[in-house]
């Protein structure tokens, strides 16, 4: 005898198969990984025996004994807080200057865009020898105007301005984005807003701005996320400016110089696949999962309560 569905429960049927794509996707790239961090945090487990079970043993390691764990937290959150603001603040004024320029526009879009397409590793390596303390361009040129140029990557105070100055110099994702939100704003209401004498700064703080609080959010909530995992330019600028030649089977020790561009995701992979301490490496993940999601909620009820405001 055919079974036979009543019409609600097709329907349910009919959206969990729509769903379906995506609850797998969320499922083995997201749900799992999370479930099995949560559970080696608990572990010992060096990727060769089997996992034993040693309860908050590597959560007391890692917020106790493991020294580098607070100039990593301290550089990474640094770098989400400075970075992330002079990223949105730098990306939306390129994109403001740009949508007012009468000629050239495709000369200077192409111009701010194309640092953005440069692979991290050589856009890094190139942004270190410019600020290279002995021989780069800008060292020589701050030289001969009469100001003395700092050792940049080199001195533990100007390092991490200068990989924001490397992640500002790649701004063109932000660039774009904010140049189709600003040119989506209607025109009507600048219009309306210049029939009611408004001011330049009166219109963009009335209009613009009202109109791509949206799109900040987004830039910023992204931007903290990927800060968040910041690794690679990081790791390449430390090893770069060191000078310590990496060959086949050396180990990397992060942080160059004085452990003033370690963050968090690096102190993630020495732990795990240098050090084999699985567990310490899963307790770090599960802290900036924790910090990410913080702040990203934080963001968003801030959103919730501004439009409730402004209704």
């Amino acid at each position: 005898m055919a079974l036979t569905l009543s019409r609600p429960a097709r329907r349910r049927l009919r959206v969990l198969g729509f769903l379906s794509p995506w609850l797998i996707g969320f499922s083995v790239f997201f749900l799992y990984p999370l479930i099995a961090t949560v559970y080696f945090s608990f572990m010992h487990y060096n990727q060769i025996k089997e996992p034993t079970f040693v309860g908050l043993k590597n959560w007391r390691y890692v917020f106790e004994q493991m020294p580098l764990f607070g100039p990593a937290l301290w550089n990474t959150l640094w770098l989400v807080v400075v970075m992330v603001a002079l990223r949105v603040i730098f990306g939306l004024s390129l994109g403001l200057l740009i949508t007012k320029i009468k000629t050239g526009v495709g000369f200077f879009r192409t111009a701010f865009y194309i640092p953005y397409l440069a692979p991290p590793v050589a856009a890094t390596v190139a942004f270190v020898f410019l600020l290279n303390p002995g021989s780069g361009p800008v060292n020589e040129i701050l030289s001969k105007i009469g100001i003395t140029a700092p050792t940049w990557f080199n001195d533990p105070t100007w390092s991490k301005p200068s990989l924001v100055m490397l992640s500002l110099w790649g701004i063109g994702d932000l660039m774009v984005i904010f140049m189709a939100a600003l040119l989506d704003v209607p025109k009507e209401q600048y219009e309306a807003a210049e029939i009611d004498g408004a001011g330049a700064w009166s219109k963009f703080r009335y209009v613009t701005w009202p109109s791509i609080t949206p799109i900040v959010m987004f830039a910023v909530v992204t931007g903290v996320v990927q800060t968040m995992q910041y690794y690679t330019q990081a790791l390449v600028a430390g090893k770069i400016a060191s000078g310590v030649s990496i060959g086949p089977g050396s180990v990397i020790q992060p942080g160059y110089p004085d452990h003033s561009t370690l963050t968090v995701p690096q102190l993630v992979y020495q732990m795990g696949f240098q050090n084999f301490n699985t567990g310490a490496a899963c307790v770090l993940s599960l802290v900036l999962f924790a910090i990410a999601m913080a702040v990203t909620m934080l963001l968003m009820r801030k959103r919730s309560g501004l439009l409730a405001a402004e209704d």
